[in-house]
């Protein structure tokens, strides 16, 4: 049958509607009422589009919905959700299998918390390769961001780690994208950045398994539109710059204080490189971690993960530029991430950079300093409490603090104030710190980037 549902069947004020074999691995269960239904007058595609003018009718007859009685009311409010997940839903690209260790990828079972430690990977690529960076320009796809999000058994802390492109690390064989394995050969030691281009997202999730040790069930890539979307879904996102940042080659230029930044300006602050720090890698890295724990207060502050409305809002900015591992290919396994973190202390959210040093035979790029790794990875594997020791890394900085210092834990200002190093934390004993080349942030620490 045509449009996007083939079977639906009425039973007076309830539809269900059985996705279309193959393309979602789920089915929605649509409530509306009955008027609805003979409204519509078929099934398929087109009760989805009297869903969209179901929603509209409700909210300007607000009034006669809430005359005609508490039933009524319930009814039409989950026609407006289920609407809700049918858009966001019909936004999902096709899905990625990875290679997990039982070659199994992980069942979502239900809307709710998911069980044990989890671990997303996320990559950040430019589709339209070059359009900001003259050395790009001619390669395809890069994987040029690259995050680990791991959640703790209990779901009390979460790391997000973030590894550098230039970072020189084998790439393991890789399986084709239907699945089939060893599909393109392992290379020597290559920037992390070609494994998206040599073998796609599933690669560059092996490639990072293979170097921290962690098994990486679910994962994620989204494009600079999905960046522009997220962000302009939240409202914007406050950043603190401590010296102006000019960059000609994105085109960011920001002046010294406080600056909300969504849309373009958002994705060109998230790009810079040659206008921030030392103009290297781990200069942007520090700078995006500074943006990404301002957007993890501010969805905290506006309870997003728990607000069905702007939930929506976020999923519906991001999911057309999504794709994701098959694991995480569903609303259920979606709602699942978001319950799964939404109690999550600010405090308790980390973002670090795995630890590098210069590359022994090519000054431009940068390898793995693993002893140091080691015992960033044993504390995130083992759901251990750590303090960053050596710093929020070359592009920013607390006003006053010792760089040689503990990173300080500061409550975010409202008065748009550069933070007060002075107000910190103390240790929470059971809690370890880092190495000094471990540099990063907790997302309740509000940090300035430095332009150069």
């Amino acid at each position: 049958m045509g449009g996007a549902a083939e079977n639906v069947r009425a039973r007076h004020s309830v539809t269900i509607v059985t996705e279309r074999a193959g393309k979602y691995p789920f089915s929605l269960v649509v409530v509306m009422s009955a008027s609805s239904k003979r409204a519509s007058g078929s099934t398929g595609g087109t009760a989805v589009r009297h869903g969209r003018q179901k929603r509209s009718v409700w909210w300007v007859n607000g009034l006669k919905v809430l005359a005609a009685g508490v039933t009524v009311v319930a009814v039409s409010g989950a026609s407006v959700v289920s609407y809700a997940t049918w858009v966001v839903a019909d936004s999902l690209k096709p899905s990625v299998n990875l290679v997990t260790g039982d070659g199994k990828p992980p069942v979502v079972n239900g809307v709710g918390a998911m069980k044990g430690a989890i671990n997303i990977f996320l990559a950040g690529t430019d589709g339209r390769t070059g359009e900001f960076e003259a050395e790009n320009a001619g390669g395809g796809a890069r994987n040029d961001v690259n995050m680990l999000l791991s959640v703790s058994a209990d779901h009390k802390t979460a790391t997000v780690t973030s590894f550098p492109r230039d970072l020189m690390i084998p790439i393991p064989s890789c399986p084709s994208e239907d699945g089939t394995p060893n599909y393109y050969p392992e290379m020597n030691e290559q920037p992390l950045n070609v494994a998206l281009d040599y073998g796609g997202l599933a690669c560059a999730v092996l490639t990072i398994q293979e170097l921290t040790g962690i098994e990486i069930g679910y994962a994620g890539m989204i494009d600079f539109q999905g960046v522009i979307g997220m962000t302009n879904a939240v409202g914007g996102v406050p950043v603190c710059v401590s010296q102006d940042i000019n960059d000609p080659y994105t085109g960011l230029s920001l002046t010294k204080g406080m600056h909300t930044l969504q849309g373009m300006d958002a994705l060109m602050f998230l790009r810079s490189r040659h206008g921030i720090g030392d103009g290297g890698d781990m200069s942007r890295i520090s700078s995006q971690q500074a943006f990404l724990s301002s957007l993890v207060r501010e969805m905290k502050a506006a309870d997003t993960l728990t607000n069905p409305t702007r939930l929506f809002a976020l999923a519906k900015s991001t999911t057309e530029s999504l794709t994701l591992s098959t694991s995480l290919n569903s609303i259920p396994a979606l709602l699942s991430v978001a319950a799964t973190v939404k109690d999550i202390d600010v405090n308790k959210i980390n973002f670090v950079q795995y630890p590098v040093k210069t590359h022994p035979y090519n000054p431009n790029k940068v390898a793995p300093d693993y002893p140091a790794a080691e015992s960033l990875i044993a504390a995130i594997k083992s759901g251990t409490a750590f303090n960053v020791t050596g710093g929020t890394g070359p592009a920013t900085e607390v006003e006053g603090a010792d760089s040689t210092a503990t990173t300080p834990t500061t409550a975010p200002t409202t008065d748009g104030a550069v933070p007060d190093p002075a107000a910190t934390t103390p240790a929470v004993p059971g809690t370890i710190d880092l190495p000094q080349n471990v540099k990063g942030q907790s997302a309740d620490e509000v940090t300035c980037t430095a332009g150069r």
